[in-house]
């Protein structure tokens, strides 16, 4: 483990411990549908969007960082994957089920924070593969896991807040 594994696995930490903050009283009936402040619902990423989308990146960085990831549940590429737009589950039969969800963002987050403490130096510095603009604004896998593991996690994380304060559930 080096210095620079740490700073990603302890930010990593942080986050994923925010996580299960953010979903303390959110209700099973409520995780798919968007925040409806005084009855008009709100066009804005709901919890099941936030955590199925998040859990597809996990596996990533577990790959970047050399290990074998497990694949995110079947369907959720169709659901989360980016670009994809969220939808208000009126009737609960667009989402899985909210521990479905959960589940496999945490076993993949988990997964990942295990690979990062792994991984050596040699391979955090080798070139970011996903290509495209990510490369020009992550150029080694290091920064690639650093703002998977961190930064998107806390963008999206900062949705779920937003989220549970529409819904009158206040800050976690």
């Amino acid at each position: 483990m080096s210095n620079r594994t740490d700073a990603i696995a302890d930010g990593l930490r942080l986050s994923i411990a925010h996580a299960r903050q953010l979903l303390d009283g959110v209700p099973a009936d409520q995780f798919a549908r968007f925040a409806a402040p005084g009855g008009t619902p709100i066009v804005s990423n709901h919890p099941a969007f936030i955590y199925g989308h998040l859990a597809l990146y996990a596996p990533r960085v577990v790959e970047m960082c050399g290990g074998s990831p497990e694949p995110a549940p079947e369907g959720f590429e169709a659901l989360f994957a980016n670009g994809v737009e969220c939808v208000d589950d009126v009737d609960g039969t667009v989402y899985p089920q909210q521990d479905v969800i959960t589940g496999a963002f945490f076993d993949a987050y988990d997964a990942a924070l295990q690979a990062i403490r792994k991984a050596e130096d040699a391979v955090l510095d080798q070139p970011n593969p996903l290509g495209g603009t990510l490369v020009e604004r992550f150029p080694t896998i290091g920064s690639m896991c650093s703002f998977m593991s961190c930064g998107h996690l806390m963008l999206h994380l900062g949705q779920m807040s937003a989220w549970r304060r529409m819904q009158g559930l206040g800050p976690a």
